[in-house]
């Protein structure tokens, strides 16, 4: 298992402002930003647009 529970490959959702979601792919765990008094971080991959981005790991949740 990865971190809090996600596996590399996984589809998630991002979860953004006003309750909006958008489908992804868990890639791994992102840059230590805690060390710095930052959010854990994890890094996915857009389902949408294939971009990938290094997002907070509090707005992720499994897709099911």
């Amino acid at each position: 298992m990865g971190i809090e529970g996600f596996e590399k490959g996984q589809e998630v959702w991002i979860h953004g402002d006003g309750g909006s979601r958008r489908p992804a792919i868990f890639v791994g765990e992102g840059e230590n930003a805690t060390f710095f008094g930052g959010p854990p971080l994890c890094y996915v991959v857009m389902e949408d647009t294939k971009e990938s981005a290094q997002v907070e790991l509090d707005r992720v949740t499994a897709k099911d």
